[in-house]
């Protein structure tokens, strides 16, 4: 539903796969084909201009496209005799050299590369636009203290620059694998009707190559026709980031609630509002996020059950792909789009953080006191020891500290003014700077732009 686009996908990278690009796709296909078979002797020059002119989605009539694909079995058998009539309409001679050599999953397959060409292309720099917001936060708040949590509970102290770093170290782990895998997505698919070029003879191999430079596409080893790892990979990949920001929206979310509110969204007219509540401030950009990325086992279930394909082409599995890897990836458009609104806006109650790591009346801080006695009595008395204590504290809804001090064994061994200092949350965030600044180093490392200030 387009009424749902701005909210779950947004246009971020919706307009790649819309259905122009997807004709327009196999239509550039078509006209390299004819450009690489002339230069190699297969067809005449002087078809060339004639293809290429008429390889434009504007000269097609779409819905009788949509139809006789239905009957067809693919849009590129109506797509291939449209655009013999536009052709043959200026020049009959030209029109028998239409898609000569190929079968209709070349032009499909080609065509959907390069969309991807250009998807990929735009993907990259909006994650980088994530990486260079999350960036600038981590910077800010690389000091600011808050609860870390397990198990939903108050664990240790952390900083939110770590709890941020942790994200952009899986980014940057992705921004990688992106560079690496480019190079292995971006194939010339073209085979003919069985995968050998049987149709061009001799000249399949130097017509194959003269293809992927004109559209400046790597040339593989082999057609990959019913082999889909490249389509898996790619897929893998925009699901493994749209992962990464799901914990992100999630983690966020989760700390927006009432009783935490250590963050909130960016403030904007009508936003996160209710329709019932006047006071309400919705996490609305988490909830597309994670929207989103609910859709995304699904979607890649499907992709992996389609890597069985029978024999040289495929029956079913092929054609599962055309609109599944597309949704894929339009929905982390929205994911990444999402993420850069909620990181550059984000409100960061730090004094609530820094209150909040203080409602458990310094329980939080057990197990620096666990390790100052342990040195003393050993690591597990000491557990137990301390463990029965917050037992105490808990039950009697008091604060750990003073009876810590009244308790003989703890007394024994450590002062109210060694206590002190072990207590304070401050001095609990054992190698929290250490990890960020090698995050952030990584960051600039790998050539990405100073943080901009949120």
């Amino acid at each position: 539903m387009s009424l749902l686009t701005p909210l779950l996908r947004t246009h971020a990278l919706t307009d790649f796969f819309s259905d122009e690009q997807t004709v327009q796709g196999m239509l550039d296909f078509e006209a390299a084909l004819a450009t690489a078979q002339a230069q190699c002797g297969v067809i005449p020059t002087s078809a060339v201009k004639p293809i290429v002119d008429a390889c434009r989605a504007e000269n097609l009539d779409f819905l009788a496209l949509a139809n006789a694909a239905a009957n067809a079995g693919n849009l590129a058998i109506p797509l291939v005799k449209q655009l013999t009539q536009c052709v043959k309409r200026v020049d009959a001679e030209a029109s028998r050299y239409v898609h000569w050599g190929a079968t209709s999953q070349d032009a499909i397959d080609t065509g959907m590369v390069l969309q991807l060409r250009k998807a990929l292309a735009e993907t990259d720099q909006r994650l980088q636009r994530v990486m260079q917001a999350l960036a600038g936060q981590i910077a800010l708040h690389l000091q600011t203290l808050m609860p870390g949590r397990t198990w939903m509970q108050h664990a240790l102290p952390i900083t939110f620059g770590l709890k941020l770093a942790g994200t952009l170290d899986a980014l940057l782990r992705w921004q990688q694998r992106l560079a690496e895998m480019r190079p292995r997505l971006l194939a010339l698919q073209f085979g003919g009707a069985a995968g050998t070029l049987a149709s061009l003879k001799s000249q399949g191999p130097e017509v194959a190559q003269r293809l992927a430079d004109t559209l400046d596409l790597q040339l593989p080893d082999t057609p990959w026709h019913s082999q889909r790892d490249r389509v898996i990979e790619v897929a893998s990949w925009y699901a493994g980031v749209g992962g990464t920001l799901g914990k992100l929206a999630n983690d966020f979310a989760l700390l927006m609630q009432t009783e935490v509110a250590e963050v909130s969204e960016p403030i904007a007219e009508g936003r996160g509002g209710s329709s019932a509540m006047p006071h309400k401030r919705n996490p609305v950009t988490c909830a597309a996020v994670l929207a989103a990325v609910q859709r995304m086992p699904g979607l890649m279930a499907t992709l992996y059950a389609a890597q069985i394909q029978q024999h040289e082409r495929a029956l079913g599995g092929w054609q599962a792909e055309w609109e599944t890897l597309p949704q894929l990836i339009v929905l982390v458009g929205g994911v990444l789009e999402n993420s850069e609104v909620l990181l550059r806006g984000m409100q960061v109650n730090t004094q609530k953080m820094r209150d909040d790591l203080d409602i458990t009346h310094g329980l939080i801080m057990a197990e620096s006191v666990t390790q100052a006695l342990a040195v003393f009595i050993g690591k597990a008395d000491a557990h137990h020891v301390v463990e029965k204590i917050c037992h105490r504290a808990i039950a009697l809804d008091c604060p750990l500290q003073p009876l810590l001090e009244n308790d003989p064994l703890v007394s024994q061994h450590l002062s109210a003014a060694q206590l002190t200092p072990l207590l304070d949350p401050a001095n609990a965030i054992g190698s929290s700077e250490h990890f960020v600044r090698q995050v952030l180093a990584r960051y600039q490392e790998q050539g990405n732009e100073n943080p901009l200030s949120p």
